[in-house]
């Protein structure tokens, strides 16, 4: 018997002391060994796998309270393997929402500090925990992908994008864009479905009771509830009401109440202490910080000399848009708008438009013969002072590079002039599908021979690329906010090297006001964005920022009126930010 029992301690593994230090097994010696030998004859045995498996899923079992996150020891090796790095603000943000707000939450972080890492995160534990096994996380239709991505990459758990009616009635892990969602034939099978989960990312665009998508989102049936925003306060302190009610009604009280106890007018609080503290029981706002971990970001502003015949275009067809703006009093001046914007940007952007006015026979429009003079002036620029500069940044460094352009006719004509200094690259713009958007960034990412990557504006929206550090603003959009969302795309958590902006303008342009507006009075590149986007959409009071500027331009007859202009557009800049961070600061 002695010889059995040693046996069978022989058994066991060498190395189970160092993985389970408290493991301790029972033996137990028996005379018949006929069930035993029957099952090794049979292969009925587990292995050592198996067993780990099955000893995990019991300590699962027998975790407790929220304390101890099972989500960072559970996934701890393949974050290693994968370079993924769960940043203190976000470990904390998920022990207070699974401990203390009991999964209902309002995520409103600043731009760029891991919202859907948190939201992962918080999925995942309940996950874990056997809490969640159905949820639906809506967002907008342009982020589907990246949601997708980032759940698959680096939480391992599976999604499917719902498009059929079909789909919500048969998986439990489901992804829509919110107007996919809302649609009727869908909507109806999402209400009648219970879900132990639901987020909802870009959660600012609920900031109205009374619009469909607020009532939509009401009404679902849920258990744990996340809302992710980076303005949770924008124009008036109504909205944030709205989505506290949203998530946990009551928090706030009637709106009566709310109003006469907390506000002094849409934008101003009082009682700001004890706002602040009940706002702390269902939102959570981590900062921009020097304890965040972002890398440093250059921005280098370069001005580009044009042609003389470049110059002469430019003053011609900027004259040509403003007698048309006059003529028009504004009026569709949406043509006109575009085509200020196409010359900044190139030539080549600019020509197409030309052609169609110089087409038009409306009366009191702009005049087609002046315009096909201008089409005809344009086809003769067969280049673009502005390549020249990019071709001597792309040489300059090893990097990969990202350019940005507004225009496709832009983007053909940079890759065509890159292809002829002997530079490959990439196309990524509005026209490709979503698989095709995926296979273009893994091959910018992956393949040498692809140095740079062309963007345009929609081309670009919701993408993360922090593999790459550099990027070349080839043109520059009106509204700042655009700016820094093409720069956030690169610059944001994640990014382990310092971040190259290099922002072209062409002299004595619009783009030369703009851009010393944007560095010199918004100080846009040390801003974080939620508060440049506060402040712009108070200063344009409606009206689109791109607006404001091309009336700027309009109604300057000199370049001495237009930078007065936007002198007096800075000061009224300054005043705002002032009283923003005054009123803001407060709650936030």
């Amino acid at each position: 018997m002695e010889t059995s029992n040693i046996q069978l301690a022989n058994t066991v593994p060498k190395s189970i002391g160092k993985i389970f230090p408290s493991f301790e097994p029972e033996i137990q010696l028996a005379n018949d060994f006929s069930e035993f030998l029957l099952k090794m004859r049979r292969k009925q045995w587990d292995t050592w796998d198996s067993f780990l498996l099955n000893y995990r899923g019991e300590e699962l079992s027998l975790t407790g309270g929220f304390d101890d996150l099972l989500v960072l020891s559970h996934m701890q090796e393949f974050w290693r393997q994968n370079g993924v790095v769960p940043y203190p603000h976000q470990i904390e943000t998920v022990k207070k929402v699974v401990s203390q707000m009991r999964g209902r939450a309002i995520l409103a972080d600043e731009v760029g500090l891991g919202k859907t890492i948190e939201a992962g995160m918080i999925l995942k534990e309940y996950m874990l925990r056997g809490l969640v096994k159905r949820f639906l996380i809506l967002t907008p239709a342009a982020l589907c992908r990246q949601w997708e991505a980032e759940l698959s990459e680096k939480f391992t758990i599976p999604v499917l994008i719902a498009r059929r009616q079909y789909d919500w009635g048969h998986y439990d892990f489901l992804l829509a864009s919110i107007d996919t969602a809302k649609k009727e034939a869908n909507r109806q099978e999402i209400l009648n479905t219970y879900f132990d989960m639901v987020i909802v990312d870009e959660a600012h665009k609920l900031k109205s009771t009374g619009t469909q998508n607020w009532q939509f989102v009401n009404e679902i049936q849920k258990k744990y509830f996340l809302l992710l925003t980076a303005t949770p306060l924008q124009n008036d302190l109504k909205e944030l009401f709205n989505l506290i009610t949203l998530l946990r009604p009551g928090q706030l009280g009637s709106y009566r109440h709310f109003k006469n106890k907390y506000t002094k007018g849409k934008r101003t609080p009082q009682n700001a202490p004890e706002l602040r503290n009940l706002l702390s029981e269902v939102m959570i706002r981590n900062k921009h910080g020097a304890n965040i971990g972002f890398t440093k970001r250059h921005v280098q502003n370069i001005p580009v000399i044009p042609s003389e015949m470049e110059r002469s275009l430019y003053e011609q067809l900027t004259s040509f848009i403003r007698k048309g703006f006059q003529s028009t009093k504004g009026i569709g001046a949406l043509p006109l708008l575009t085509l200020q914007r196409e010359i900044c940007s190139s030539t080549f952007a600019a020509v197409l438009t030309l052609f169609k006015m110089s087409q038009a026979v409306n009366e009191g429009a702009v005049s087609p013969e002046e315009a096909a003079d201008l089409f005809t002036l344009t086809q003769q620029v067969k280049e673009n002072s502005k390549m020249r500069v990019v071709e001597e940044l792309v040489r300059k460094t090893p990097e990969k590079v990202i350019i940005f352009t507004e225009f496709l006719a832009t983007q053909s004509y940079i890759r065509t002039r890159l292809e002829q200094a002997g530079f490959l690259s990439l196309a990524f713009d509005g026209s490709l599908s979503a698989s095709r958007k995926e296979f273009t960034k893994y091959e910018f990412k992956h393949r040498p021979e692809y140095r740079i990557m062309v963007c345009t504006e929609s081309g670009g929206e919701g993408i993360n690329l922090q593999f790459c550090n550099t990027m070349i603003n080839y043109d520059l959009p009106w509204n700042p906010m655009r700016l820094e969302q093409r720069i956030g795309r690169i610059h944001r958590l994640g990014q382990t090297r310092e971040v190259f902006i290099y922002n072209l303008f062409i002299q004595n342009t619009v783009e030369e006001h703009l851009i010393r507006l944007l560095s010199e009075k918004v100080k846009m590149f040390e801003m974080v964005i939620g508060e440049c986007e506060r402040v712009i959409s108070k200063l344009t009071m409606g009206k689109s920022f791109e607006g404001r500027i091309m009336e700027l331009v309009m109604n300057s007859v000199s370049h001495e009126e237009l930078h007065q202009g936007f002198a007096q557009l800075g000061r009224e800049i300054e005043t705002l930010l002032e009283d923003d961070s005054s009123e803001w600061s407060e709650i936030l």
